[in-house]
């Protein structure tokens, strides 16, 4: 069964903003770091950002810092990636992801993925 789902990915001009969200099972979610990766055409996927469970720890590429803001409401299941000042570098599939805490979420050691959503910034 599917156990992430992302939404919110389109096309933006530069310099725009997205909100992305990835609605979670309990399984999925509960007591475990969240994170999000981007996968542009091509080229390998890459880390984006990480939030702890708790929230109190949270990773964030440097491409992307100061840019993009994780955050999850546990009430829902639901973790976020705002996104603003897009630039075409963004431009890929960002995938959502859940694991045993947020650094090893980083390095990209989970136990679950999502399908992905498809962000497209225009230049």
């Amino acid at each position: 069964q599917v156990q992430l789902v992302e939404s919110g990915g389109g096309l933006v001009q530069t310099g725009g903003s997205l909100r992305l969200a990835c609605a979670a099972s309990e399984r999925a979610f509960n007591a475990k770091a969240m994170g999000w990766f981007r996968q542009a055409q091509g080229e390998e996927r890459e880390f984006v950002a990480a939030i702890s469970y708790t929230g109190g720890t949270i990773y964030y590429a440097d491409s992307v810092k100061g840019r993009f803001t994780i955050s999850r409401v546990n009430a829902n299941h639901t973790a976020y990636l705002q996104m603003t000042s897009l630039k075409p570098e963004d431009t890929g599939v960002y995938y959502c992801n859940s694991g045993s805490g947020a650094e090893r979420v980083r390095l990209g050691i989970v136990d679950h993925w999502g399908q992905g959503t498809q962000v497209t910034v225009s230049s």
